[in-house]
């Protein structure tokens, strides 16, 4: 791609499709900063027990409304369209074309056609059982529940006719950049073919042939691209922005996350909000062993240009608080009184404060973790005198960095070099009590302010490649 010249102002879009919101932001190329953005819940969740689905067409309803608050004029002078969302998911589509373009106040938009509902990374139809059933992937991560290739999987077993209904599949923001160039065929970045599962990351391959031995329609599979490469340009004026501009492949959210605030290749990032994750950057020269560890709290994501994370990835941070939070209003609610959750969450936080440490544990693991789905949560050390509001709350904050800290200890930090940690995400900038806690535990300054936005990251992404430094 050509670097960019001349003085007037041209802007990278980025899009965030996420599990519960969608962020759409305009990244100056020339000063390198947000000049516009907008974020929207979407409110598509179709819960059905241990089926967890989104609507598509209301989220590319929320894209659109987010695009709608974008200046008009600006919009004009997009030169690049990045596409990162939430990673694992998928949905199944009908090519030719998979959607319907339509014109609305002055702008160009599509709208799904022949597309099933988006399964996401949080459904829970794959039972173990179900995953020792399947064979085992020629990869260094595990499959899980709620993984593209477990749940296409799951199909073939259960409901074979369902996916005779399509011929593409990819995760939501694949089929986005699929429909923004008018694709037949879904390319996938090997960020998001990693978080389906029985993908190579060495050879950059599915395990076509273990799929194919076993059943798996391996027609689905989408073709493969670099992280960061092009996948096409828009196949017509959209939203105001020109036909032929250039679209990256989607990427993974975990990884644009990252790349938004990551300064230093001797910096880990902590993003601490409804789930937490802390990763490092692995040396270039790093590959990672061949088959998976069950029992690893440490995964290895694929990053840019070969290079991988080390992410402990944990299913319980601020939700853990908020089930805290949850439960009190319900007692109190029994009791006849009604109080708002950020109350109770204020109140909780101020006593905590007054409580710098308690002898009274946590196991804050409500929800089991990947490595280790049996453990539950457990309290312990039960005291007379430990059982105030403010022992209690400072026990929780305690336990969700413990559980962290066990899943990487800060000698795998220092062994890596690491010199500084970034921490972002709510949980940490609502929370004092919790960055305390991170703080006596890593052996590290911890730096906030930049907070973690994929939006923005993937924007930069593809910034950075319009200059030739990606």
């Amino acid at each position: 791609m050509a670097a960019l010249s001349g003085s007037s102002d041209k802007y990278v879009l980025g899009i965030d499709l996420g599990t519960t919101s969608i962020k759409v932001v305009l990244f100056d190329t020339r000063t390198k900063t947000v000049t516009d953005s907008c974020s929207l819940q979407t409110n598509s969740d179709v819960i059905d027990e241990h089926v967890k689905e989104q609507d598509p067409v209301q989220i590319i309803a929320t894209l659109d409304q987010c695009m709608c608050a974008l200046p008009k004029e600006k919009l004009y002078d997009v030169i690049c369209i990045g596409v990162s969302g939430q990673m694992h998911g998928v949905l199944f589509w009908k090519s030719n074309p998979g959607c319907e373009w339509y014109s609305s106040q002055f702008s160009h938009r599509f709208r799904p056609q022949d597309v099933s509902r988006l399964i996401t990374w949080q459904d829970g139809r794959c039972t173990c059982d179900f995953l020792s059933s399947l064979p085992k992937p020629e990869s260094h991560l595990n499959v899980a529940t709620g993984f593209g290739c477990a749940s296409i999987f799951w199909y073939t077993k259960n409901s074979p006719e369902f996916l005779s209904k399509f011929s593409v599949s990819g995760t939501i923001q694949d089929y986005v950049v699929s429909m923004l160039c008018g694709l037949e065929v879904c390319l996938m970045s090997g960020q998001n073919a990693a978080s389906w599962g029985y993908f190579n990351t060495t050879n950059n391959q599915w395990n076509t042939e273990i799929l194919k031995d076993a059943g798996f329609p391996v027609h689905l599979l989408p073709l493969l691209v670099d992280s960061g490469s092009i996948a096409g340009q828009t196949c017509s004026e959209w939203h105001g922005i020109p036909a032929n501009t250039p679209v990256g492949a989607a990427l993974g959210d975990f990884q644009c996350s990252v790349y938004s605030c990551m300064m230093d290749k001797k910096d880990a990032v902590l993003n601490m909000s409804t789930s937490a994750q802390l990763t490092f950057s692995m040396p270039a020269d790093f590959t990672p062993a061949s088959v998976p560890d069950a029992l690893s709290p440490i995964a290895y994501f694929p990053y840019f240009h070969n290079t991988y994370l080390a992410v402990a990835a944990t299913l319980n941070g601020g939700n853990v608080l908020a089930t805290f939070v949850g439960m009190l209003t319900s007692w109190m609610k029994e009791f006849g009184m009604e109080v708002d959750d950020s109350e109770v969450y204020s109140k909780l936080i101020e006593r905590a404060l007054t409580q710098r440490s308690t002898d009274l544990r946590v196991t804050p693991t409500l929800l089991g973790e990947r490595h280790d789905p049996s453990s539950l949560a457990l309290v312990a050390h039960i005291t007379p005198t430990n059982l105030s509001l403010a022992h209690v709350t400072r026990a929780v904050c305690a336990g969700i960095v413990a559980n962290l800290v066990g899943m990487m200890p800060p000698h795998v930090l220092l062994a890596a070099g690491v010199k500084r940690i970034m921490g972002s995400g709510s949980a940490l900038s609502r929370n004092e009590a919790l960055r305390q806690e991170i703080e006596q535990a890593f052996p590290f300054p911890v730096i906030y302010g930049k907070d973690v936005d994929s939006a923005v990251g993937v924007a930069m992404v593809f910034n950075d490649k319009l200059l030739g430094n990606n």
